[in-house]
């Protein structure tokens, strides 16, 4: 009787054991980030653990939210058997970066909502004047308007 640890996973097996679908692991076929697997004699695909060792890294460095152009540029470095920590540092520092950009533009969103909703009148608000959210204060500015 053959099992799954002398034939390989198939494509379906290795999905579900990282849990995607298995297109996804087509794509990282196609994308080069995953090598095409050796085939069975009836042509399905064979993965062996480092299959699943590498999708797993795939896995974690999407979460760290690196592009799969990046992803494939750590790969290649690791197949080499060359410590990828160098090119990895860089690529993380950089996402730092965008994280830190990110983080700044949504605390700037953040304040201005915030004033918005601080700005609203806490009594009873009659209807808007169109096209603004709030009605003109007393000598027509809208008390919205900051």
């Amino acid at each position: 009787m053959t099992t799954t640890a002398t034939r390989g996973l198939r494509v379906a097996e290795l999905a579900t054991a990282v849990g995607v679908r298995p297109d996804t692991i087509r794509y990282y076929e196609r994308a080069g980030l995953l090598p095409a697997p050796e085939r069975t004699s009836g042509g399905y695909r064979s993965y062996d653990a480092d299959a699943l060792d590498r999708l797993r890294f795939i896995q974690g460095a999407q979460r760290l939210g690196l592009r799969l152009a990046d992803i494939r540029t750590l790969l290649a470095v690791r197949d080499t058997g060359t410590c990828p920590c160098e090119p990895a540092e860089d690529l993380l520092r950089r996402r730092l970066a965008e994280i830190d950009a990110e983080i700044a533009r949504l605390t700037t969103l953040r304040a201005e909502v915030a004033a918005m909703a601080d700005a609203l009148p806490t009594a009873s608000c009659p209807p808007p004047s169109p096209g603004t959210w709030c009605p003109p204060a007393e000598g027509g500015e809208s008390p919205c308007s900051s």
